[in-house]
Formats: structure tokens, C-alpha cells, sequence
């Protein structure tokens, strides 16, 4: 089963280096449980939802991906995301490693872990630099990808 879960999985990030967000969440099952350090937790159709915004509002993207691992049960990989942020026009490089739960053949649960200070440093300036390690920070980093996605949502 692990080489269909490594299937699996480089199928996402390759959908994902295509920008192609319905693919990406054809990989999920309908009730996925997605955490990052800024959206935190989403289930179902917001964790697709979220890759439909982000893909969408892709400037200046590329993505890599290695380290592609899994067993009957479990999975991960890293990833690194290149971008501009919007809000800022900086660029960040975003270093992520994933971990992933399979069911019936799909992804059930995706966590990706990256360090959300370092992000901030990047996205933010001088503000993430000197900020972005206090709660206060993180919490407005999360406010504000949360708002934007229910935006998303409710102009579709």
C-alpha cells in the first residue's frame, strides 16, 4: 500500500505545482482534517477551499517536493513554497514538512508544520521580525487567513 500512498501524495504536490486545487482536493477524503501554523484546523470542504484561495491568489509561485514517505497508515513529505505575498509583495520561501493519514486509498488527515516566525520575518518585515514569535502575532496571522478564507467563500 505504501507505494499507492507515495502515489498519492507526489499526485498532490504535483497538482499543487500546477496550481490546480480541484485536483489537490480530489486527493482528500470529503471529511479531511487539515492544521497549519496559520489557518490551524480546517475540515472538509474548508481545507479545499483554502487550496482554491491560495492557488488562485498565486503570484510568482514554484513549489519542490522530496522526501516523499509512507506505510499503510501514514505518510510525509517536505515541501517548499516560493511566493509573493499579497498583502506585502515580499517574497517568501516557505520550508514545510508534511505528515498525512490515509483512508480508503485517500488523504483523511494533512498536517504541515513549518516555523511560523521565520514565515512572519518574510511576509511581514520589519513586523514579523521583531513580532511574530508572540501569540499576538500568530493569533492576527490566523485572524486574517481565516477572514480571507471565509471571504473566498462567500464570493463563490
Amino acid at each position: 500500500m505504501s507505494d499507492a500512498h507515495n502515489a498519492l501524495i507526489v499526485e498532490f504536490y504535483r497538482a499543487f505545482e500546477r496550481l490546480d486545487a480541484e485536483a489537490m482536493s480530489a486527493c482528500y477524503t470529503d471529511d479531511v482534517l487539515f492544521s497549519d501554523p496559520a489557518f490551524g484546523d480546517l475540515r472538509g470542504r474548508d481545507a479545499g477551499d483554502m487550496w482554491r484561495m491560495l492557488t488562485t491568489r498565486a503570484k510568482d509561485f514554484s513549489l519542490t517536493f522530496d522526501q516523499v514517505r509512507s506505510d499503510d497508515t501514514t505518510g510525509s513529505a517536505h515541501w517548499v513554497a516560493t511566493y509573493l505575498f499579497s498583502q506585502t509583495g515580499n517574497t517568501v520561501v516557505n520550508d514545510i514538512q508534511a505528515r498525512f493519514v490515509f483512508r480508503d486509498g485517500k488523504i483523511c488527515e494533512h498536517h504541515d508544520h513549518f516555523d511560523l516566525w521565520r514565515w512572519s520575518r518574510q511576509a511581514l518585515g520589519a513586523k514579523g521580525l521583531l513580532l511574530g514569535w508572540t501569540p499576538l502575532v500568530r493569533n492576527a496571522v490566523r485572524a486574517q487567513a481565516l477572514k480571507g478564507l471565509k471571504a473566498f467563500q462567500a464570493g463563490r
